[in-house]
């Protein structure tokens, strides 16, 4: 049992399990991490408060910027309420093992709880923000085509691997057959989806790369692309092929040429 409640105490309001379910399924995350942690606040454990919010943030960015990095094809098969359900039933777990016997003192000292109705103002909040969250998230993405509206785009496989390509400067039926290399070359995979950009220079042809920097000077990193435009270059006896690194696509700056 917890001290018995004073008078300023017993003023504080509390967030019941009750609640939690509805802010978590209809607020997500964010709505779940504020109420846990405004329950700890009342509770005087303003550490497990901080902690809480830490750990909410890193949880949404992790399921949201999941969900927009993942090819759209994996996303389509995922049912729509797995995941509200999956952090619905983390969120509870958590006020059930942490907070369930103080929330049970709490009101039978007779301390306050939150109604119905704010329990939806907080959830209908962290939806706003969230999705607020996810536009951001998706605009500052982007991707080629929309900062270049000079570039086509299409897309091989079933992931959708993506090349971009000025269809003034290379034809698409050229593309297809660099398409066709990629995949030969396990380069388009079915694991991950990938992104390049083809252009073409005289007869040569470029392909530009997105690589993390600490890729730049690894040989064996170096290598895998090495290897790459070798057996690329099987298919194209015709055509020089050039790889290019890039650490920044918005640039254009190449980091490493392979040729």
């Amino acid at each position: 049992m917890i001290e018995q409640l004073n008078d300023t105490q017993k003023q504080r309001k509390i967030y019941t399990e009750k609640n939690m379910f509805l802010v978590a399924f209809l607020g997500g995350p964010l709505s779940a991490g504020y109420i846990i942690a405004e329950n700890f606040k009342t509770f005087n454990e303003t550490r497990k408060a901080q902690i809480t919010w830490g750990i909410t943030i890193v949880v949404t960015i992790l399921i949201f910027g999941s969900l927009l990095a993942l090819p759209e094809t994996i996303v389509e098969n995922i049912p729509k309420q797995i995941i509200p359900l999956i952090y619905t039933a983390i969120a509870s777990a958590i006020i059930y093992h942490y907070q369930k016997t103080k929330i049970e003192d709490h009101l039978a000292e007779g301390g306050e709880k939150y109604g119905w109705g704010r329990a939806i103002c907080v959830g209908l909040i962290g939806l706003i923000v969230t999705l607020l969250f996810i536009v951001i998230t998706a605009f500052l993405a982007g991707d080629l085509s929309h900062k270049n509206p000079d570039l086509t785009s299409k897309t091989y496989g079933k992931i959708r691997h993506e090349i971009y390509y000025n269809k003034d400067n290379i034809s698409e039926n050229e593309i297809d057959q660099i398409a066709y290399g990629l995949t030969e070359t396990t380069f388009f995979d079915n694991v991950f989806q990938k992104s390049v950009f083809v252009g073409k220079v005289n007869s040569d042809y470029e392909i530009t790369i997105s690589v993390v920097k600490s890729a730049i000077n690894n040989n064996e990193a170096l290598s895998h692309f090495i290897q790459l435009k070798n057996e690329l270059q099987n298919y194209f006896p015709n055509n020089k092929i050039v790889i290019n690194l890039t650490l920044d696509y918005d640039t254009g700056n190449v980091a490493k040429r392979i040729e």
